[in-house]
Parts: C-alpha cells; structure tokens; sequence
C-alpha cells in the first residue's frame, strides 16, 4: 500500500487504537483516532470539508455510544469511494452480512494481526483507487447526475461491480442502459478482459443460439467453418445482453443453464465447454410482467434479476438535465446560453439522455461557432416552453394547427405516463386509450424526437 493514506480508525480499545496508529505512522500514513461513534461522525464530517478526505475507514461494530454500521452508511454518503473494514469481537452473524450489505468491503474477527489487517487495508485502499478511475471513466461516458435518482442507481452500480452476480438493467430506450452495463465492467476485477455486447433484438431467431454458444463446421447448412460464440469472446469477461426480452423463449433454457452451470455445448458437438462470465442484461420492457404472462421464463427472470438496476427516464431527473448538457456541448468546447438550458429543462425528452446527445451533435454541426441559444433550439423544445393556445386564445398570426395538437397529445401522454411512474397501463388508462394503442403513440414519439 502507497504511503501517505489518510485514514480513520473507530474503536474503545485503546490498547488497539494505540497499536494501530504506531503501526501506520512508521509506514508514513496520516491516522486519525476515534472512540466513539460520536467522534468518527465529526471526523468524517470534517474530512469532507477539508481538501483531503479519508482513503480508508476500520471501525469496531460495537462501540459504547453506538453501531459500527452507522460510520458504515454515514461513509457510503459522504465518502462513497473510501472502503470501511469493520472488526468485532462478537460472533453475530446478522451483523457482520448487515454491515456487508451496507458497504463494508470486509468484516475481521479480533484479535486481527496487524499484518493481516495491514494486508485488507491495502487491498481495500487498492480497491478504491481502482473505483475511483471507474467512476472517472463511467462520467466520461456520460452516465453521470446530481439526481437522487441518479445517485441511486450508481450506488447500486458500485456495490455491485466488485462482485460476479448477474445484473439486470431495466429503463427506458435511449437512457444509457449499455453505458451503466460497461461501468459495471470497468469497476468490477473483470475490467481487463472483453465486454463482449450482443444485441438479442437485432439477430435472426435461426442465428441466436450460434451466437451465443458458437457452432462446430458442417452444424449446419452455411457452416464451412467453426465458429467461437459470444460467450467464449467473453471469457473471463463480461457478456452483456441487450433487449433480452426479445430472447426466443425456446432458448432460454439453455442460456439459464449456461448462466448457473458455467458451461455452454456448441452446435454440432456434445462436449460441454466450461466459461467464466459474468452476465448482464438489459430491457426497455417489463420482463416481470412478461414472465407472468408466460412469455419468458420465470427461473431465467429470477437468475437474471439478482441485482435490479432501473435507469429512470430523463423526464424524472430533470436536476440532470443542464448536467448532461454542458457535458455533451464540453466534447466541442461549446456552451448554452441560461435561457436554453431553462427550455431543455422545460422539455419532455421522450428519446431520454440517446436525444439529447443527438440534439447536440446535431446543433454542432449546424452552428459551428458560438453558445447554443434557445433560437438555434428545434421549435418543438420552444413550444415545450409556452402555453398550448386554446380556442379562446388564437394568436392573430395564426398556428400550426396539426404541430399543435400533436405537442398536446405529448405533453398529455408524458404526465400521464410521470403521473403513473412509466406504468403504461395506468397511464393508458387515464387517457382513455388501450395499452396498445398508446405504445404505438409512443413509438411514434421516439421516431419524431430521432
């Protein structure tokens, strides 16, 4: 472990605490000594203020004023890329899977050696310099917001990368579901092998099992030559699978037997080849509601949703709006003006995070100099911004009468659809339609705003 950590230790035992800070001093380590919850509280608080933050935490479970796990949640909020080790002299099982659950990378049984210790403690503080180049890489492809939505999703996304479960990435289309799914793999021990992506929606139903398992020469008509499948590519990687609500349900037995099994069988052999992957997959649809509809498996929804992440529509995070927009206008070196932002912000945004980075490519190209205004904006994001005119109100100068109502049935299906939570069914209720008929309203919305 590099020299110079800050770090922060929690415990009543002063014998121990002493220990410690003898111990880390002479390896060059700026140490700070707590007792009590109280004291590791304003410690951290401080910390966050000040230039240099704390690169690592241990703390005792159980200390005379409180609970370990506070510091653990406390430093999940303030410092959520500093690692927390918990110790205790107890045997609770319950606690230490709580403290787990909560973000501590580790919980050691006293007395710990203190090479033992010193040996997680850099493994941790390894481990953190490793998420915090993640997390530089993940903003730099935009999945990025000060949303507490957005915020949620990337603390889920960084308790789940270090470890091999299965990830199933729910959300809209166009709100970055292949972004966080490359994340996952950046942060995760898996980082320096492939991210092999497949999209299930894209290949012919005769073609996807090849694919996926690869096939041997002469398996069938056309195959003059073996060919390795996706998830040999992926190999000691990860192999993400986009739409997978568009899976043929006649293989998904095969692929929830090479998920748990670990092992796939080419076409056109019976010899079973063992993989190392990590899966993730992805859907714009409810695969839930699918799966009690019996058009996809129940067992392969269950091995897939092990850790559920739910991207939410830019329309619920308009906090990031502005974000997400000087970082698209940044990659050109080009602004907006406050006016604009207030009518981006002011927009429904029905392709999500996908139309608005095509919005800004496409205002690049078309003003090559200069900040974008809301005139260089397309009417729609104007009209978004004013008042839908109403019989009594025509303006003299006349409307677009078709362009005008057509903004209102948006408008109208777009707070039916906040209003339900994206349940399309409720929403397709309160506006008087069929579920269908408002999905293909929908469609129709996503092809205008492309």
């Amino acid at each position: 472990m590099p020299s110079g950590q800050r770090i922060l230790i929690v415990d009543d035992d002063v014998a121990l605490v002493d220990a410690l800070l003898r111990h880390l001093g002479r390896r060059k380590h700026e140490v700070t000594a707590a007792y009590l919850v109280s004291d590791a509280v304003r410690a951290i608080e401080e910390s966050v203020r000040g230039a240099n933050p704390f690169q690592a935490i241990i703390t005792d479970l159980q200390l005379p004023d409180g609970d370990g796990r506070t510091i653990v949640r406390l430093a999940r909020q303030k410092l959520p890329r500093c690692p927390v080790l918990m110790m205790t002299g107890s045997r609770s099982v319950a606690g230490s899977v709580e403290a787990i659950r909560l973000g501590a990378v580790t919980v050691l049984e006293k007395p710990v050696p203190l090479e033992v210790l010193e040996e997680e403690l850099a493994a941790a503080v390894a481990g953190g310099a490793s998420l915090e180049q993640g997390l530089a890489a993940t903003g730099e492809a935009g999945v990025i917001g000060r949303s507490a939505a957005i915020r949620n999703v990337l603390d889920m996304l960084l308790l789940a990368a270090p470890t091999d479960a299965t990830v199933l990435i729910e959300g809209e289309t166009g709100t970055g579901k292949e972004l966080v799914a490359k994340a996952v793999h950046g942060l995760s021990p898996r980082s320096r092998a492939a991210f092999v992506a497949v999209n299930c929606a894209a290949l012919p139903e005769t073609l996807v099992e090849s694919e996926l398992f690869g096939h041997e020469k002469g398996a069938f008509t056309g195959a003059d030559k073996p060919r390795e499948g996706r998830f040999r590519q992926a190999n000691g990687g990860t192999l993400f699978l986009d739409e997978i609500g568009e899976m043929p349900i006649a293989l998904q037995a095969k692929l929830l037997r090479a998920i748990q099994e670990r092992e796939i069988q080419p076409l056109g052999t019976d010899k079973m080849q063992r993989v190392d992957v990590r899966v993730i997959a992805a859907t714009n649809r409810n695969l839930g509601e699918l799966a009690a509809a019996g058009r996809f498996r129940t067992d392969l929804y269950y091995r897939l949703n092990v850790v559920p992440l739910h991207l939410p529509p830019l329309r619920e995070r308009r906090e990031d709006i502005a974000v997400l927009a000087a970082h698209f206008a940044r990659r050109s070196n080009r602004h907006f003006t406050a006016e604009a932002v207030a009518a981006l912000e002011g927009y429904a945004w029905p392709g999500n995070v996908r139309e608005m980075e095509n919005l800004i490519q496409r205002l690049t190209v078309l003003k090559p100099t200069g900040d974008f205004d809301v005139v260089d904006l397309p009417p729609s994001f104007r009209q978004a911004n004013s008042p839908v005119p109403t019989p009594q109100g025509l303006p003299a100068e006349g409307i677009d009468l078709y362009g005008t109502l057509r903004h209102l049935e948006d408008r109208l299906i777009n707070e039916a659809l906040e209003r339900s939570g994206g349940n399309r069914n409720e929403a397709a209720r309160s506006l008087g339609l069929n579920r269908t008929t408002l999905v293909e309203k929908l469609r129709k919305m996503n092809r205008r705003s492309s």
